[in-house]
């Protein structure tokens, strides 16, 4: 992995080295280093943001494809890539964001235009503000924090201004109507998402998300990682996700026989892109933390011992991530809808009294012997 990422870090350092260089010319060695530090925070968050976007694209045609594959039809086979039909399919993200970017943005006579026009703003800033803390390695993060679980939870929970804005900014009884189911279902699995962790910071004893990971890291490999005695908590914090996402089989918010599409029915064109973009970041983000949390994040699931297999890098966490997304995908080609009752008696009256019992017996697990998963 070093031998492929070295001629990249090398062109970087040279790249900055060179950049380092043109900036003191211009602005003198007083002002130089408060330029180039905010310079070299714009690249990193460019460097996380511009490569999520483009797997957060690829993403929408590797879940068409696998359902088309799970339910025995054809997926997107239409559009080549630039004319080469072998690699038939490749273009459909690019044709989507072009086709979303030449459509209208209509605004509904009576919706309240500042409004209409912030929601989807407000639910894509929680959802890419949230990447800040994201390790994807021991030193890869943008923003090394002790309180990052903490931030995660605050900053993912804004989300839900912009469902309930949509909705009533639309002017629309079904866009209403839909913003309020949503936001129950959101409101209601993030108590259970919150209660999961904090069984990973009891196991852990930090807030900190490289911590968390490096607090699984041990001897037996991938039995060193907390889904095990977090195993009630990862299923909880996986489903929730799914919910807290308006993910099949909990999108009621998008009930074609009920409420049409739910709190974005009267967006289109670039708005309505912006909450098909947060559903899925938020998707991925889902998928990171569940593998960061219960996972291992980037460590190895073999022994050190067994060399190269055994050392941990960012192609384990991507590969985690991936795991985590295909159950996302396999869940909505799978699953039937449930009913809005069902989804809030699963959430109040089985994940809530689950998680509880489970921080009990895990706290008390914690003072025995028996207990094994530490730092």
């Amino acid at each position: 992995m070093n031998v492929v990422l070295q001629p990249i870090v090398n062109f970087g350092n040279w790249l900055w080295a060179f950049l380092a260089t043109a900036v003191i010319a211009l602005c003198g060695e007083e002002f130089a280093p408060s330029v180039l530090y905010t310079v070299k925070i714009l690249l990193l968050i460019l460097c996380i943001v511009l490569p999520l976007m483009g797997f957060m694209a690829y993403l929408t045609l590797l879940e068409r494809k696998l359902i088309g594959w799970m339910q025995v039809r054809i997926g997107p086979n239409r559009v080549t890539f630039f004319g080469i039909r072998a690699l038939g399919g490749l273009a459909q993200p690019v044709v989507d964001g072009i086709k979303l970017l030449l459509k209208e943005v209509i605004i509904p006579t009576g919706a309240n235009k500042f409004l209409f026009v912030l929601a989807p703003i407000m639910l894509m800033m929680p959802a890419l503000a949230a990447w800040a803390v994201i390790p994807f390695g021991p030193e890869m993060v943008l923003a090394n924090v002790d309180a990052g679980l903490l931030y995660i939870m605050a900053i993912t929970s804004m989300g839900v201004y912009g469902v309930v804005i949509a909705g009533w900014a639309s002017n629309s009884k079904y866009a209403f109507l839909g913003a309020l189911r949503s936001a129950a279902q959101i409101v209601s699995y993030e108590i259970a998402m919150g209660f999961a962790l904090v069984g990973v910071l009891m196991a852990s004893q930090t807030l900190n998300l490289v911590g968390i990971v490096e607090a699984q890291h041990g001897n037996l490999g991938l039995f060193s990682w907390f889904y095990i005695p977090l195993f009630p908590f990862f299923l909880v914090y996986l489903i929730a996700g799914v919910a807290e996402t308006n993910r099949h089989p909990f999108d009621v918010a998008e009930g074609e026989s009920e409420i049409v599409a739910g709190f974005h029915v009267e967006y289109s064109g670039m708005a309505f892109a912006l909450f098909f973009l947060a559903e899925y970041i938020n998707m991925i983000l889902v998928a990171a933390l569940c593998s960061l949390m219960f996972l291992g994040g980037w460590l190895s699931p073999f022994p050190e011992s067994w060399g190269l297999l055994g050392v941990g890098g960012f192609h384990w966490l991507f590969a985690k991530i991936m795991f985590v997304l295909v159950l996302f995908i396999w869940f909505r080609a799978t699953f039937p809808r449930y009913r809005y009752d069902q989804i809030m008696r699963l959430g109040w009256k089985v994940f809530i009294p689950i998680t509880i019992l489970w921080i009990a017996v895990l706290g008390a697990w914690m003072q025995t012997p028996l207990w094994v998963w530490w730092k």
